[in-house]
């Protein structure tokens, strides 16, 4: 519990359920308590030793060798681990079956600990955990597990193919087209739960597809125009849009001849565009302080500034400036000064931001929106899921935002203020008609401020 005289975290000894008090706080009298025997800094009652050295105690009876040592590479799990803010939850997960056989594992295993040796470890959320974890503290180096688990799942699929021809096809089309143009796009980010979602896709498009052709005795190098227009029909078909990119690419690589496969251009936003449901949003987001502040700032960011959920999960304290009264923030390469009371509400996230991770979590995290697992932020996922139970609709409410800037803002500008491609900026904006000319004589007429950084007038 926190004291509510102090602050720290501590059993309580004094107090009620709502306002907890410490030993030092329920009586600072040095005399009147004990000691706790083994580290001798505990103040309680009892002869028994603190839930910390317990905690100690257990996790080199799980990592430690005969005499309790614990090897140089995983000090850093253990101090984790020691000093987590509640001994207490940290001593019911090491104590839960499958994590104490992890830990006994690592233990007993002479090796050092890498990626490779939790990969040969049975797969589920404790070994997830453990590694979230390993990684916070520095025993293990940071790895994009989305993408990891995106490549088995491709190796898996492309095995599973009997025919060697198709297997070899496949292999080209999700390993050397999908999977290197998506290494090449992520550069030193990790990937994102769209671009694993996409790429899936595709490449079960294509297995689709591949299986069909094999279930009626073509190979793709036979397949014709008939018999692809003959799938196209099929009502089993799925992901139709997808498969037309992979026989573009089967007839470009020259694996198929003479086949045709329109593409799906882009005209606009399908969705309702309500401006004013943006605003009652924005309203109610600006206004409900019911609602927490996390939800309160991922749904404003979403709403007024048509950013991506998985933007909004992957912002950083570095990409907030504080300055005196002045809250900007940087979604692409250009600062966006921050109107009240947004800036309050996003000074208040940055002072007080805190996940939901009690073991593990290191105190640089960076993360501006941090989530359950020990230095990562809130995923995609959870972002949604959140946005979703107050009422915001992310697809609906950011093709809104889009289209109403686009309508108000050249290209170039809304894609160094929000960080979007300049083609997808050009395309909102001859979706929404939106006019320069009123945009550029506008401006001309503004009253220049010598106290502002340029960008902030933008």
């Amino acid at each position: 519990m926190t004291c509510n005289g102090c602050g720290t975290v501590a059993q309580a000894r004094g107090g009620n359920s709502e306002d907890p008090l410490c030993a030092k706080c329920t009586n600072p009298d040095p005399d009147f308590w004990g000691r706790c025997p083994v580290c001798e800094t505990t103040w309680q009652l009892s002869p028994r030793a603190c839930q910390r050295c317990v905690l100690d105690q257990r996790i080199r009876d799980l990592l430690g060798n005969d005499t309790g040592t614990i090897g140089p590479e995983l000090v850093p799990f253990h101090e984790a681990l020691t000093s987590a803010e509640r001994p207490d939850i940290a001593l019911a997960w090491i104590s839960r079956p499958k994590v104490q056989d992890l830990l006994e594992r690592i233990g007993r295993d002479e090796r050092r600990v890498t990626h490779d040796i939790l990969d040969d470890l049975p797969s589920g959320k404790v070994v997830a955990h453990l590694r979230s974890v390993l990684v916070a503290t520095g025993a293990l180096m940071p790895r994009d597990e989305r993408l990891v688990a995106l490549e088995k799942w491709i190796t898996e699929t492309v095995q599973a193919r009997t025919d060697l021809t198709a297997r070899r096809i496949l292999h080209g089309y999700a390993v050397w087209h999908h999977l290197r143009r998506l290494r090449r796009r992520i550069g030193d980010q990790h990937t994102t739960q769209l671009q694993d979602v996409n790429v899936r896709c595709h490449v079960t498009a294509a297995d689709n597809f591949l299986t069909w052709l094999a279930a009626e005795g073509f190979s793709l190098g036979t397949c014709t125009q008939a018999d692809l227009e003959r799938w196209m029909t099929d009502p089993a078909s799925t992901y139709r849009e997808e498969s037309g990119h992979f026989v573009r690419w089967s007839v470009e690589h020259r694996h198929a001849h003479g086949l045709t496969f329109g593409t799906i251009r882009w005209t606009g936003p399908q969705g309702t565009i309500d401006s004013e449901k943006r605003w009652a949003d924005a309203r109610r987001l600006l206004n409900d302080d019911t609602l927490p502040t996390v939800d309160r700032v991922a749904g404003l960011l979403l709403i007024l500034y048509a950013q991506k959920i998985a933007t909004i999960g992957q912002l950083t304290i570095d990409d907030v400036n504080i300055t005196g009264e002045t809250v900007a923030i940087t979604f692409g390469t250009s600062p966006v000064v921050l109107p009240m009371p947004l800036a309050t509400l996003v000074r208040g996230l940055v002072a007080n931001r805190r996940g939901k991770a009690k073991i593990g979590t290191p105190d640089n995290a960076p993360w501006l929106f941090p989530g359950g697992q020990p230095g990562r932020p809130l995923s995609d996922s959870q972002i949604g899921l959140r946005l979703h139970k107050i009422g915001i609709r992310p697809q609906q409410d950011r093709s809104t935002a889009l289209f109403t800037l686009s309508a108000e803002l050249p290209a170039a500008i809304l894609a160094r203020m929000l960080g979007v491609h300049i083609k997808v900026a050009v395309q909102w904006q001859q979706a929404s008609a939106g006019d320069w000319a009123a945009y550029a004589a506008e401006v001309s007429q503004r009253p220049v401020r010598t106290d502002q950084h340029p960008a902030s007038n933008t």
